[in-house]
């Protein structure tokens, strides 16, 4: 029986697939904390689930040596295994972190005094999500025990048919920041987790996964579903379509080789590998779930606008990711909520610049203002 405990806030796909997987590789017994009352009952009812990995190397494994909370009612439970535990990670959504931070700090304040530090990933799809969730956690306690560590993770996992068994693709990707392991001798002890790699500087790692996977991801669900594509796959392999994506993916890697310094070659290959990814014929995936929660992905630091925002500061081109972000403006799912919630906005009567700053968080004198009050213009008279 493993001596390593890790508790993971989240026990949907990404975390019984991606990070308990890996954690469970490592060695460690793997606590779920989670309020989906279901899944958690799925959990206690068995003893293994298997992990699917579909792509170029196909393989399964099994995940076992788990126990799984409920976060809400068996809370007292899920403070003590924080208590004891070696590891905290979570894949809960960046949204949900506040949640579950004082349940963490409980679990902080439980930990003898003479422990190790816990450490902490949150493993969200978010710049700094750690540090969110570090901020919350301190609004309940010191935390002073607890090595808080962002991390840029990888992974394509889509809709499932149900059960436990997750299908996910082969190709990962697990960054995590090394410097708040760093010693007062200039040592770094970083808990051993297999899959993990170790950077000292991540904001890179970050921005070329977010500026390249989630902008082609994004741009090829809302071009496709404007052109009334249903899946991503069929989406891309339409010329016009693709070289729309492509065109805004050409914008990114212009301002990642800038800012960044990354080989012009390598971050081309980095996008033919995320377009070859993102139509995985093994991964059927809709432009309707890809394109869920619009008004996050156009906020200030996300998928276009961020990249956009940079390239007008630096007087670069970014027509492209322009014309991503009017196919977002034309997302009208009536069963999502950000897509009704964006569609209210933009039908409430308010003028295109005021607009801009609601949607995008763009003020009046930054460059890419006014490009983006033609775009919402655009929108509003069609």
């Amino acid at each position: 029986m493993s001596t390593k405990t890790a508790v993971h806030f989240g026990a949907g796909n990404i975390g019984r697939g991606f990070v308990a997987q890996f954690l469970h590789a490592s060695g460690y017994e793997v606590v779920f904390a989670d309020v989906d009352e279901h899944v958690i009952a799925e959990l206690q009812a068995v003893d293994s689930y298997h992990v699917h990995e579909v792509g170029a190397d196909s393989r399964s494994s099994v995940v076992d040596n788990f126990r799984a909370l409920n976060s809400r009612t068996q809370e007292a439970e899920v403070v003590a295994a924080i208590a004891a535990a070696d590891v905290v990670t979570t894949a809960v959504g960046a949204r949900i972190l506040q949640f579950i931070a004082p349940v963490i700090a409980k679990g902080l304040d439980a930990r003898q005094k003479n422990a190790a530090k816990l450490t902490i990933i949150a493993c969200e799809n978010a710049l700094g999500g750690t540090d969110i969730l570090a901020g919350h956690v301190r609004k309940h306690a010191p935390a002073h025990n607890a090595v808080f560590a962002n991390c840029a993770i990888d992974r394509i996992v889509p809709e499932q048919d149900g059960g436990l068994d997750v299908t996910i693709e082969s190709f990962f990707e697990w960054v995590v920041d090394r410097t708040p392991f760093h010693g007062h001798d200039g040592s770094s002890r970083t808990p051993d987790i297999y899959g993990i790699t170790w950077v000292d500087d991540l904001a890179p790692y970050i921005e070329r996964k977010l500026f390249t996977v989630n902008t082609a991801h994004a741009a090829a669900a809302y071009h496709g579903i404007d052109r009334g594509w249903v899946s991503i796959r069929e989406a891309l392999a339409t010329p016009e379509l693709q070289a729309e994506v492509r065109a805004a993916l050409a914008e990114t890697k212009s301002l990642l080789v800038a800012k960044h310094e990354f080989d012009a070659d390598e971050q081309q290959a980095y996008i033919e590998k995320t377009l070859i990814r993102i139509s995985n014929p093994h991964l059927p995936d809709t432009c309707e779930r890809v394109g869920r929660n619009p008004m996050r992905k156009l906020g200030r630091t996300e998928r276009f606008i961020g990249p956009a925002a940079e390239l007008a500061e630096r007087g670069m081109p970014a027509w492209a990711l322009l014309n991503a972000v009017g196919a977002t403006l034309r997302f009208d799912v009536p069963g999502d909520e950000e897509s009704v919630q964006l569609q209210e906005l933009l039908s409430s009567g308010l003028p295109a610049n005021e607009l801009v700053v609601a949607i995008t968080g763009i003020e009046p004198d930054h460059a890419l203002f006014p490009h983006l009050v033609e775009v919402i213009q655009l929108r509003l008279n069609r």
